[in-house]
């Protein structure tokens, strides 16, 4: 998933091996996530490059809304939308440019943030048969004539 290389420790290596670890995003994730088991300043620069790490770290170390990491988080479709639904915990506006983008990522967030229609992505639905027939099934939950300007 990380497009940076991976730092291999040697096991011989001290304290002084933090600063290797702080290198790499997933290696830093980890590192907080299962040794210091809390936030690690040292390295959330390098996790804050990474949308998927940058996702993890706010969901399974911060457990909540992480500032440092949401640009990058919502440059990504997936991960915009997961952080939404799992960290936001509702509507995230600074997602909603990306997202509204693509039906395949639009109608699960109507559907699972949003909880209702989504008017400013509904034109894009309506261009996939597949998505806009979901949209009608599990958001309008009824018949729907598709975008309605």
């Amino acid at each position: 998933m990380s497009q940076h290389k991976i730092v291999k420790i040697p096991d011989w290596v001290l304290p002084e091996a933090e600063s290797y670890i702080a290198q790499d995003p997933e290696s830093a994730y980890y590192y907080a996530k299962d040794v210091i088991k809390g936030r690690w300043p040292e390295g959330e620069k390098i996790i804050a490059e990474d949308a998927y790490f940058a996702y993890r770290y706010a969901l399974n170390v911060v457990k909540g809304r992480w500032p440092e990491g949401e640009k990058i988080i919502a440059e990504s479709f997936y991960f915009a939308y997961d952080y939404a639904k799992d960290v936001v915990k509702d509507r995230w506006p600074e997602c909603e440019k990306i997202i509204s983008k693509k039906a395949t990522w639009a109608h699960p967030y109507a559907r699972d943030v949003i909880k209702g229609r989504w008017p400013e992505a509904e034109k894009i639905i309506a261009k996939d048969a597949d998505y806009a027939y979901r949209y009608a099934k599990d958001v309008v939950k009824g018949s729907w004539q598709g975008y309605e300007p």
